[in-house]
């Protein structure tokens, strides 16, 4: 269980971060709530309201809506991408870098997030991906969320067709491959137009490209090699490893004993 405090804009960045603020810290210092606190980056909030949010906070984050400022124009034309939006991301990175962690909250500095709208403002899966990953690999930030548009009357993009949500899954399963499974965007398939298929899972396209003639050998891949299996996620490959240390692989049986989708797998390995 959790709170995660958020808001629309009301007069402005600035006086809703106050606010937030004010909210976070009766949380904290009033009826001492201990428990994780998700706090919101408001578009334009100062330095000193982004380090305050970073004191009180489990986890901040500030969404980014479109992956570069050509494509925030077409879908919120009122926000400025770099000044109001991606320098917050900056200004979080650099201060878990140059303070001490002890003065964040329970004496370690939060972990942050951002989030992009899928499909709103004509932008590809390649130029959604090459942002989180760079904002991944970059600002530190641990999670991006991606959420298919969907058009709301009375608003400027009523009549814009709806975004499959399909589309959003297949960016989570990218999104996790670039941050936890070694992928580099030169490994994801894409259309023509610079989108990730939506028929197929984008891990299970690569291995069908690479690893039918190849397949990874079980009980000498590295790690890395492991993590490119379908089937094979972080904690399957740890396992794999831990096992190898007493047993050699023989048949794919050995997999199902150890809690694995050997089904997936078992066209990719020997």
């Amino acid at each position: 269980q959790g709170v995660f405090l958020s808001s629309g804009v009301v007069d402005g960045g600035i006086r809703t971060q106050e606010k937030l603020i004010a909210t976070a810290e009766i949380l904290r210092k009033k009826l001492d709530y201990r428990g994780y606190l998700h706090l919101k980056i408001m578009p334009g909030a100062e330095f000193d309201q982004v380090e305050a949010s970073m004191r009180l906070a489990d986890r901040v984050s500030i969404n980014l809506e479109a992956p570069n400022p050509l494509r925030l124009k077409n879908l919120a034309p009122q926000k400025d991408y770099s000044q109001q939006l991606f320098n917050r991301l900056v200004w979080i990175h650099k201060i878990r870098q140059e303070k001490p962690a002890a003065a964040g909250w329970q004496g370690r500095w939060p972990s942050s997030c951002t989030q992009f709208v899928v499909g709103g403002a004509g932008e590809s899966d390649q130029e959604l991906l090459q942002t989180a990953q760079n904002v991944h690999r970059f600002y530190g930030v641990l999670r991006a969320y991606f959420s298919a548009f969907r058009p709301h009357a009375d608003t400027p993009l009523a009549e814009h067709d709806p975004v499959p949500f399909k589309r959003e899954q297949r960016l989570y399963q990218a999104d996790y491959l670039l941050r936890d499974y070694g992928f580099t965007q030169d490994d994801l398939i894409y259309d023509i137009a610079g989108n990730l298929p939506l028929a197929e899972d984008p891990k299970l396209m690569w291995a069908r490209k690479h690893l039918v003639e190849q397949p990874v050998e079980i009980n000498f891949a590295s790690r890395e090699e492991l993590l490119r299996v379908p089937g094979f996620g972080p904690k399957a490959v740890q396992a794999i490893l831990r096992a190898r240390r007493l047993l050699t692989f023989r048949d794919i049986s050995a997999l199902t004993k150890l809690g694995i989708n050997a089904q997936r797998a078992k066209q990719f390995v020997s």
